[in-house]
């Protein structure tokens, strides 16, 4: 939840707080926590009375409060509101010589559904996850923060106004997967899809839309390629955060 009156935002729930805690505590400008919890944060809250920022121990109810949820998990950290910077050419240039894999978002939906994608794209070393302007829902709130469970602290979020313009420059030095259920080529196929872009580990962009309307036309033509997971057709997709995952993990073993 934001507080609009200081532009923060509460980072909740154990292992969202534990890993800001343990990667940018300096960032952290008021904590309330539980009792019980006292001994997972003893040294956050020596370096917090240090930098005389405060920290409070509470009930349930307040922590409630402070956060606007009863998932806290008994903590919860106050952050000024993240900015997220445009993608620079700088970026790129590093994703591209580095072989570095990142994420596009398109309108994925919700923020439960980015902080799902968040946790796995930590998890498979994803460098750089860019969300779209156009995406009011799949922001970095409360609820995508817990739901990533620490995953938000080690990666890098950028920005794009146009999507497609991205892409289309993008597209000369980075290897572009768009997923799409409709693609003939499937998951198991993207071995060769890397293997026919040169030697060695291009830079990887996988671009994931969303789950009802999908990719768009002019998104899809700026792909390298497009790919799907294939299924038993009962059902005709998986959640975006699912199919992430199963597409971070075969890019990973690559």
């Amino acid at each position: 939840m934001r507080n609009k009156l200081t532009n923060e935002l509460a980072v909740c729930g154990l292992n969202a707080v534990k890993a800001l805690g343990e990667t940018h505590p300096e960032r952290i400008n008021r904590f309330f926590l539980r009792e019980d919890r006292l001994p997972l944060f003893t040294k956050l809250c020596k370096n917090l009375a240090e930098w005389k920022r405060p920290y409070k121990l509470c009930d349930d109810e307040e922590l409630e409060r402070v956060c606007k949820s009863n998932r806290h998990q008994g903590v919860a950290a106050m952050i000024d509101e993240p900015p997220v910077e445009g993608l620079s050419q700088e970026d790129l240039d590093t994703w591209a010589r580095e072989g570095k894999t990142g994420l596009l978002l398109c309108a994925v939906g919700n923020d439960h559904n980015l902080g799902a994608i968040v946790r796995s794209a930590a998890f498979f070393d994803v460098s750089y996850v860019v969300l779209s302007d156009a995406d009011e829902a799949a922001q970095l709130t409360t609820s995508a923060y817990r739901v990533a469970e620490g995953g938000m602290e080690h990666v890098e979020f950028r920005k794009l106004k146009n999507t497609p313009g991205f892409l289309k420059s993008a597209a000369k030095s980075l290897l572009i997967i768009g997923a799409d259920h409709r693609a003939r080529l499937r998951i198991r196929d993207l071995k060769a899809v890397v293997g026919e872009h040169g030697v060695g580990r291009p830079g990887i962009a996988l671009v994931m839309g969303n789950e009802e309307t999908g990719l768009s036309p002019e998104i899809k033509e700026h792909c390298t390629s497009l790919v799907r997971i294939p299924g038993s057709g009962v059902m005709e997709s998986l959640n975006v955060a699912q199919a992430a995952t199963l597409f971070l993990h075969e890019i990973y073993e690559l």
